[in-house]
């Protein structure tokens, strides 16, 4: 078969995907399905038990997850110290999926408020070290009008 002949990708995905690393993905999978309404769409079960690679639905993007598999490499963000990336999901009711997180074991990290660029926004941290930012857009801002709002915010001033 040649590339013309087959698809750039796979049915129901998208042209970027997160692919989370985690220790302990089949808590994390448990975790998503409870906080985010996650699907499991898929399961490939690796070496000990570990989970090689998982694909779940959240709203309609898949994440795609793995173990940690250290020996490759591959290492979760409490491994590392940290995350440089966080998840973002707009949802009609960011309030609910916000507390529902919390209520499921995340880290409320910025409290869910009015955003000046125009999105009633909070951030939370999972059980495993991923954030997550979520999002309803409540009105379209100017790139101006966030200029000037941002001024009057302490660390960026």
């Amino acid at each position: 078969m040649t590339a013309s002949e087959n698809k750039a990708m796979p049915e129901h995905t998208q042209t970027v995907t997160a692919h989370l690393v985690i220790a302990d993905a089949a808590k994390a999978i448990d975790f998503y399905k409870r906080a985010f309404g996650a699907e499991q769409m898929f399961l490939l079960d690796g070496p000990g038990g570990k989970v090689m690679h998982a694909c779940l639905r959240i709203g309609n993007s898949n994440v795609f997850l793995a173990d940690e598999f250290p020996d490759w490499g591959s290492v979760g963000p409490l491994a590392r110290g940290g995350t440089t990336v966080s998840m973002h999901i707009y949802a009609e009711n960011p309030d609910a999926i916000f507390d529902k997180a919390v209520a499921a074991g995340a880290k409320p990290v910025m409290p869910m408020g009015d955003a000046f660029w125009g999105d009633r926004y909070g951030q939370v941290e999972d059980p495993f070290g991923h954030r997550w930012a979520i999002a309803f857009h409540q009105r379209d801002v100017s790139v101006e009008e966030m200029r000037e709002a941002m001024k009057n915010m302490p660390e960026c001033a």
